[in-house]
């Protein structure tokens, strides 16, 4: 058995005593917010305060065959549930700010009060008071002429979302995951600040303090500098899950256990669904986790290669493993989509590379190379992969956690889709 054991677990009672403790805590953060529902829905309307998230202009037509254009808004409350609401087309622009308004319930459910819903709402007011991210996004924006690229790096900085056109863009490209923020992220800025602090904490320690564990206190101020990063960008799901692994995986590693174990996936996944139940229905949250686990994956059954031949396969390895739940989700494949294992091998440099950049005022240096990418012909295809399909490959990925002939079954698997997805663009 593959799956390694660890002294949190020596016997089965202890294990199933913290399955129990998450489900008790689940069970009382979900009837928190089934208190919080009922609250909410007990009249027909209620005054919120919400972030605008994204903000677009939708055409239809009427049922006289005119031609009407309204915006499309989707915000998050002060209270954590997230939502549509629609306006009119002079409505202004208010992405990325507070407004105040008026929302009419009418049959919302407690499963769309988690997962998301529509509503129709009066906007009261507009806050006009720029936040911090605003001012950083104002800045990001006046640093570069192309709007595009502008885009790019609010989503890279401030989680800010991609306009539709680049998010179709990228997902036929298959970089998508490198613009929303999430673990890639996270251990690129937490290497780039272990170095950074490396030199003048050992400057400091050999002089007045010696007797300091230079990993125990240079983890706890990256973390913490980590932790306010997560608040400021409103804790994206994809990134409050790798940050609250780094926290475990530490913890683990400080007390000698070995952290690349699908015990340390599972303790995270455990106790932020216990704590946080809407992550539940997060597809942010969950393909961060399938990446993780396929990373693992790698690492356990093929642990003895050579380190450098680990490096290289490993992004070959996580990228068919996750082509088939990528086809599934989003089904844009293009035939630069394979080309996202160069790209995010690229990325590594690019990231902080840039935040140095902008940091020096050197924002525009690698704009033109971005706009390069940008104009590549990216037409592709819609390829959907059925249910069944990706049912069997996700048992398939469970089994090859114990044996390594399943491991390699899974790998036959998602060539053979890959194979598919070539054919069908060419």
């Amino acid at each position: 058995m593959l799956l390694e054991k660890i002294s949190l677990f020596d016997t089965k009672r202890d294990f199933f005593l913290f399955l129990f403790l998450c489900i008790f805590i689940a069970s009382y953060s979900l009837l928190i917010e089934y208190n919080n529902y009922k609250n909410m829905t007990r009249f027909d309307s209620q005054l919120i305060e919400a972030t605008v998230l994204k903000q677009y202009e939708k055409t239809k037509l009427t049922k006289k065959g005119r031609t009407k254009s309204y915006q499309v808004l989707k915000l998050k409350s002060d209270r954590g549930f997230s939502f549509y609401t629609i306006a009119k087309k002079s409505f202004p622009s208010t992405k990325g700010k507070k407004v105040k308004l008026e929302i009419f319930f009418k049959d919302i459910t407690f499963y769309e009060y988690m997962t998301g819903f529509f509503v129709f709402s009066k906007v009261l007011h507009i806050y006009n008071n720029p936040t911090l991210k605003e001012n950083l996004n104002s800045t990001i924006s006046n640093t570069h002429e192309n709007k595009d690229i502008a885009n790019i790096y609010k989503a890279l900085y401030t989680a800010s979302p991609l306009n539709p056109e680049l998010q179709l863009s990228f997902s036929q490209l298959g970089i998508s995951h490198l613009f929303a923020i999430s673990g890639f992220h996270l251990g690129v800025l937490s290497t780039l600040l272990f170095f950074l602090f490396k030199t003048p904490y050992t400057f400091f320690q050999n002089r007045y303090f010696p007797y300091r564990s230079y990993k125990l206190d240079s983890f706890s101020v990256i973390a913490t500098l980590l932790f306010f990063y997560l608040l400021f960008l409103d804790t994206p799901a994809s990134l409050l899950r790798a940050y609250v692994m780094l926290l475990i995986g530490f913890i683990l590693y400080d007390r000698h256990y070995k952290i690349l174990s699908m015990w340390t996936l599972f303790l995270t996944v455990a106790l932020l669904l216990s704590f946080a139940p809407r992550l539940l229905f997060s597809l942010g949250f969950w393909l961060s986790v399938w990446g993780v686990f396929y990373i693992f994956l790698f690492l356990i059954h093929f642990k003895n290669l050579n380190k450098v031949w680990q490096f290289i396969l490993v992004p070959f390895w996580v990228y068919l493993m996750m082509l088939p739940l990528s086809l599934y989700v989003f089904g844009n494949f293009s035939l630069y989509h394979p080309l996202s294992i160069v790209w995010t091998s690229i990325f590594t440099i690019f990231y902080p590379l840039s935040i140095v950049l902008h940091l020096l005022g050197f924002a525009d240096v690698l704009d033109n190379y971005l706009i390069w990418i940008l104009n590549l012909n990216t037409d592709g295809v819609i390829l959907k992969i059925s249910s069944t399909l990706i049912v069997s490959f996700i048992a398939l990925s469970f089994l090859s956690i114990w044996k390594k002939y399943f491991a390699y079954l899974l790998l036959l698997f998602a060539l053979l889709i890959f194979i598919y997805a070539v054919y069908n663009v060419t």
